[in-house]
């Protein structure tokens, strides 16, 4: 029997990308936006100053979130961190997760033969020291989905985990590498790798790169294609490496600043965060001992002196603090900057305290292009309100790293094309039933891939 899939290549400007899973953010003070169809702002159960983390089924329909709760600041309990279903109630045995009240603690995996269940990954960043993981099972509570195993230990309290946490799919496109910094002390460099295979999750290796810090918030941010990773920290730090997808390792390091030695003087890097072809580096600035403003900066990655082209987008100051930037599915990458009332404590928030900081996200509108057009609180949460965080969604949609010597798990299927019209690739991965499409120079044609099948399916 034949099928025909019918594949219109429209070549769109460089910042945009599709990826139904992480079509929803829940973050905040009960804030939610659906990126998907267009954008609908909603509510959500989360109310934390910052770690969060979403995943949502391959229609784009929110599947369950995780956030750190006010308990875990205000009354110190050891795991106040919470999984909530698509219903934005507790899911079935989702208290009590591993996950003070920090900023990037979370990670959501999905089970590389397992299409229904997910792996939470949390860096137990000041009380239950080391890294732990969750298993989330979605055909448990009639779809609404049950944590299954909670709080499983990886690194014990002799490995202090930097707050900073993240995963970027494996070479292979199936497993999953989980990064994360060893924080304590004495000063070292360590990163650590874990790898999510269909049958484990086993430190892999790790590796000594960069300078030799205490790191208790070390940003450690993926670019979308998995083959970049930026990292920061308050102290002055801000690097670039290559990351080998197949192999796990880091490389060829640009250090475009270093740490201070005098703590009082460091700048308060607070994130930072790739624009989609990689070109430029944004990074936020909070408030520090010094200086009472909070910055958005901006690096050219292409320039011959990078920490020359640092350039300001944007100056605001105190009580607005800046927070986490993120690259959002439309493309667009979101500043959140929390909200400091004189005179009072910020965290939760007093029922005064709505303004045009906390009610509202910043956005750079075109993170490729040089005219970026940053509008500063131009993003309306509808009545909700932000504060430092925002979700540390990985990209679950990354495919295999076509070409690569980890490429063992797909089959090429290459349509012949005329010399001159460009190039397609397909891959069609069996254990998930899945065809990627990779297609370049086909602007405004359209191209049929004919796929022959011994039994009928739905393309």
């Amino acid at each position: 029997m034949r099928f025909y899939l019918i594949v219109m290549v429209v070549l769109l400007p460089s910042f945009a990308y599709t990826q139904a899973t992480d079509s929803v953010w829940c973050f905040g003070d009960g804030a939610k936006i659906n990126f998907k169809n267009g954008i609908n702002i909603d509510t959500s159960s989360v109310n934390s100053r910052g770690s969060c983390v979403s995943v949502c089924d391959s229609a784009g329909q929110l599947s369950f979130y995780v956030s750190n709760t006010t308990l875990g600041i205000l009354g110190w309990i050891e795991h106040p961190s919470r999984v909530y279903n698509r219903n934005d109630t507790s899911m079935l045995n989702g208290d009590s997760i591993v996950g003070l009240a920090w900023y990037k603690e979370y990670v959501i995996v999905n089970n590389p033969m397992h299409n229904n269940q997910f792996i939470v990954f949390c860096a137990g960043v000041t009380t239950s020291e080391g890294l732990y993981y969750s298993l989330v099972d979605m055909t448990q509570d009639s779809g609404r989905g049950a944590v299954v195993q909670k709080n499983v230990q990886l690194l014990d309290s002799t490995y202090w985990v930097a707050d900073g946490i993240t995963a970027i799919k494996h070479g292979n496109g199936r497993d999953w590498w989980v990064i994360c910094r060893h924080w304590e002390l004495p000063a070292n460099n360590e990163f650590m790798y874990f790898l999510v295979t269909p049958d484990s999750i086993y430190l892999q290796h790790t590796q000594n790169i960069g300078v030799l810090m205490r790191a208790g918030f070390y940003r450690i941010e993926s670019s979308k294609d998995g083959e970049k990773i930026a990292c920061s920290d308050p102290n002055g730090l801000i690097s670039v490496f290559d990351f080998e997808r197949c192999s796990g390792y880091l490389s060829n390091e640009i250090s475009i600043s270093t740490n201070v030695s005098n703590v009082a003087l460091a700048p308060y890097y607070w994130d930072c965060e790739l624009s989609p072809n990689k070109r430029y580096l944004y990074v936020s600035q909070a408030y520090s001992q010094f200086d009472t403003a909070s910055y958005l900066l901006r690096f050219d990655l292409q320039a011959a002196n990078i920490a020359a082209s640092r350039d300001t987008l944007f100056a605001t100051e105190y009580s607005a603090i800046g927070g986490l930037i993120e690259l959002a599915p439309d493309g667009k990458i979101y500043w959140s900057c929390a909200y400091n009332p004189p005179n009072t404590w910020y965290y939760p928030y007093p029922d005064s305290a709505h303004n045009y900081i906390n009610e509202n996200l910043s956005v750079i509108n075109y993170p490729d292009s040089s005219f970026c057009d940053f509008q500063p609180y131009s993003f309306y949460l509808g009545g909700k309100r932000t504060y430092y965080g925002l979700p540390n969604n990985p990209n679950y949609e990354l495919g295999p790293l076509l070409g690569s010597p980890c490429d063992t798990l797909s089959a090429n299927l290459t349509p012949a094309l005329s010399k001159g019209e460009g190039a397609m690739q397909c891959t069609y991965i069996s254990a998930w039933e899945k065809l990627y499409v990779n297609a370049s120079g086909l602007k405004g044609k359209n191209v049929t891939v004919s796929i022959y099948d011994g039994r009928e399916f739905d393309v």
